[in-house]
């Protein structure tokens, strides 16, 4: 492997901006000093004026594969990913065949290791019956168990409260839940049926996967989490209320129930219905104004704890239908950082800050060993952005294999110039480097 030298850059790592320079041989990070320049390397990256990151950890991604490769593959989406500053993902199990089973979980590892650029885990899903093979797993090389309270692309809800029990009060790795009450959201669908049969207006989608469907959802987990101490993070938070659920009283590392927002719960709100439809349609939905800054606030004050981007590509003839049909969600790793410095440049959190929630706390919250900082002897997973380098998103710079964005036309402020993944130059000014693939992360778990 090649080795590489990054002088000049401003480090951010671990609650400091620092200028420095950096050395990566075999894959890790050798030496982090204030005047590498004498060292030898393969490849000479110049950082001066732009800012070096510990690579994007993204705790929750959908990239189709198998059986929904016409949406997205491992391949594009990780492409993708890596265009954006992600070196790491970790996918959800609701793809064709879901992975419930370890042989369907193992062959997902087995294609990414094939073809996928940045690094990878896998969630294995959880049914209503398969607490037996879920016991099985290996918790130090699986990120962890899925569970969906509510159905969302594919059909994988646990409804049943004993195997919902069974999971909490068995299962000891981390357990990762969609939470909204699949019963609220029949019951209010049903009623703006009655109204408007199926062509529902997209303005209503926060309105049937409501508050109260996503509260007693969430609430009851948290609750059964505390009965059986049970490890367990909650996606995608969507509205204010949920925030009284978390705490942030206590070190990340001593938290038994934790919380992640996406980007799309932090940038629109139910008013970009409006002019996005169904493009902003995701589950748990988009919903008020003050939803989406009460949830921004709660991430900046460590009742959330990470950020991450639900990506989930649907095709724009999908998206087209009418609202009872269209599925839910979109892509958006390739602009969750870009994203995010947007929000800096707007004097709404600080550079440290964002590294803290993308890199840092995903790398603690769920034990992953030696990725997420930029240390000695940790992988080199790492990102460097220019903070002045304004571009717009375009069909003709989007990477995901549907070919769309919500964030079409709108203009970011600050663009990732270099992505580094386990030590190999994946991405140079526009450039991929696919020679070498990303790696299997693995888990430091006292289990």
């Amino acid at each position: 492997m090649k080795s590489i030298l990054i002088t000049g850059a401003n480090i951010v790592n671990e609650g400091r901006i620092c200028p420095g320079d950096v050395l990566i041989k075999a894959g890790r990070i050798a030496k982090i000093g204030t005047d590498l320049s004498a060292e030898i390397a393969d490849i000479h990256i110049n950082g001066s004026g732009k800012h070096l990151l510990p690579g994007l950890i993204d705790d929750q991604v959908h990239f189709r594969e198998p059986g929904l490769t016409h949406k997205g593959e491992i391949y594009t989406e990780a492409k993708a990913g890596v265009a954006g500053g992600t070196t790491t993902y970790m996918e959800m199990p609701n793809t064709v065949p879901q992975a419930v089973t370890i042989p369907l979980l193992e062959e997902k590892y087995t294609r990414a290791s094939e073809v996928s650029l940045a690094n990878y885990s896998f969630f294995f899903g959880g049914t209503n019956d398969n607490l037996e093979e879920i016991l099985k797993l290996d918790l130090h090389n699986v990120c962890g168990l899925k569970v969906f309270q509510g159905s969302s692309t594919g059909n994988m809800v646990v409804d049943n409260i004993e195997s919902l029990e069974g999971i909490f009060s068995n299962y000891k790795g981390l357990l990762a839940i969609h939470s909204e009450n699949d019963h609220i959201i029949k019951a209010n669908l049903e009623e703006f049926k009655a109204i408007y049969g199926e062509d529902i207006p997209v303005k209503f989608h926060p309105k049937i996967r409501s508050e109260e469907a996503c509260y007693d959802a969430s609430s009851r987990a948290v609750a059964m989490a505390k009965k059986y101490g049970t490890r367990l993070h909650i996606l995608h938070i969507s509205t204010a209320k949920e925030l009284e659920l978390f705490d942030n009283s206590i070190p990340l590392e001593e938290k038994r129930v934790t919380a992640e927002a996406c980007i799309h719960h932090m940038w629109f709100s139910e008013e970009d219905y409006a002019t996005k439809g169904n493009l902003i349609k995701w589950n748990p939905a988009i919903k008020s104004a003050n939803d989406r800054d009460q949830i921004f606030q709660a991430m900046l004050d460590d009742r959330i704890d990470v950020i991450a981007t639900d990506h989930a590509p649907h095709t724009l003839e999908e998206k087209s239908q009418l609202y009872t049909k269209a599925p839910s969600g979109g892509p958006l790793n390739q602009h969750s950082l870009v994203a995010m410095l947007d929000f800096y440049h707007q004097g709404k959190i600080s550079l440290e800050k964002i590294v803290q929630k993308m890199s840092h706390n995903v790398a603690t919250l769920f034990q992953i060993e030696e990725r997420g900082f930029i240390r000695e002897g940790y992988f080199a997973d790492l990102v460097l952005v220019d903070l002045n380098s304004p571009w717009t998103v375009s069909k003709e710079n989007i990477l995901s294999k549907c070919g769309w964005s919500p964030f079409e036309g709108h203009t970011f402020g600050s663009k990732v110039s270099h992505t580094i993944v386990s030590g190999h130059l994946a991405y140079e000014e526009g450039k991929f480097h696919e020679e070498k693939k990303g790696e299997r992360i693995t888990f430091l778990r006292n289990i």
